[in-house]
């Protein structure tokens, strides 16, 4: 089997109302999707991450770039493909976009590859679990959304049946307080509840911040402190008794093995659409949980990030829960003929279809496709 194209695709889809978090303001719903075709007519998909930058600079690294080192080659042989892109291109990747771009691509021919097989991705991979437990991310800040829309729209969730919910905090913090409190009475206390401060914080902050948040019971304390501060978020995990969760930011291997051996984090989250790919993702799970590591992967894009990711984390023992984001976003909603739902015991169930075993709707490919 042969490698024959690759193509990367941009969809975006604009919000009436921005969405912001503590640092950033989003104004779009934007995904860059791949395919990779073989002269065997299999054919797999993947998503590259684009966060920080125009996706068609991720569309063009893929196209100008990565696709040479692949034309031709087995699609099978995923890690010595893996290592060609990284080599080839590290005098200016090991971080940020180009790895994104990898990631995309490596995701494609982990597709391609269970489908050869005839085997779910997640089995191909391991298969550790049939089902992963959802937790709604969600509780963004937004023009005219005070206490009582954020406290309703968070109970709305757990109304779906999600056992557990992610709030944004960090965007004003003599609010912090108060938006948590109104969560957590709105939720009552049987449901999990996760805070995301997106980097916003000192560590002097984040640390006294989260002693005052631990009577509202807080399931973790997601990215408290600037990616780079690694310190920084070593001596908020010392410091409290809420675990520290992070890693979305960060990439490959390498990143996290930084993370992991300064006791930065508890809870690992990396993201197979920017982390260097579902193949560099199982090499940070396993390093993960040789020091007793939660692996939770990051996912914020469309269906194919999250059902990538969802894959993942059923194929690896430390996993303990999937994101899933609750925004409004049609990419994720409509891309797929079959979207991704919870069960009524909020957990997210694999299928058993091979690859990624996702179809798209290329009607709505079409509308939201702007490259």
């Amino acid at each position: 089997m042969k490698i024959t194209n690759v193509e990367a695709m941009v969809l975006t889809c604009p919000l009436d109302k921005p969405i912001m978090d503590a640092t950033y303001t989003l104004p779009h719903r934007s995904a860059v999707l791949v395919k990779v075709d073989t002269d065997e007519g299999l054919s797999g998909v993947g998503e590259a991450a684009y966060f920080g930058g125009p996706p068609l600079i991720t569309k063009m690294i893929i196209e100008k770039e990565l696709k040479e080192y692949l034309i031709a080659e087995d699609p099978l042989n995923i890690e010595k493909l893996w290592e060609k892109m990284y080599q080839r291109t590290i005098k200016h990747g090991r971080k940020g976009a180009i790895i994104a771009s990898i990631s995309g691509l490596d995701i494609a021919l982990w597709d391609i590859k269970a489908k050869a097989a005839r085997m779910p991705l997640y089995q191909l991979l391991g298969g550790c679990y049939e089902q992963i437990r959802a937790y709604a991310s969600a509780g963004f800040y937004a023009e005219g959304k005070g206490l009582k829309e954020l406290a309703a729209e968070m109970a709305s969730y757990v109304k779906e049946g999600f056992t557990a919910v992610k709030m944004k905090i960090g965007r004003n913090q003599a609010e912090d307080i108060t938006r948590v409190k109104a969560v957590r009475e709105a939720i009552g206390d049987d449901i999990d509840l996760l805070v995301d401060g997106n980097n916003a914080y000192t560590s002097y902050q984040a640390i006294k911040l989260a002693r005052k948040l631990e009577e509202y019971d807080i399931f973790w304390f997601e990215e408290p402190v600037p990616a780079e501060d690694i310190e920084g978020s070593a001596a908020v995990a010392a410091a409290i008794d809420t675990p520290v969760a992070a890693g979305e930011n960060e990439f490959t291997r390498y990143g996290f093995r930084d993370l992991i051996i300064n006791k930065a984090i508890d809870i690992a989250q990396p993201d197979v659409t920017w982390c260097g790919g579902i193949t560099e993702a199982k090499k940070i799970a396993a390093m993960a949980s040789a020091w007793n590591i939660i692996c939770v992967p990051h996912s914020f894009s469309s269906a194919i990030a999250l059902v990538a990711n969802l894959h993942f984390s059923a194929s690896i023992p430390n996993s303990l829960l999937q994101e899933f984001d609750r925004n409004y976003n049609p990419l994720r909603e409509n891309l797929l003929q079959e979207p991704v739902t919870i069960n009524k015991d909020g957990y997210i169930e694999l299928t058993d279809k091979p690859g990624l075993g996702i179809e798209l709707n290329e009607s709505v490919v079409k509308k939201y496709r702007v490259d």
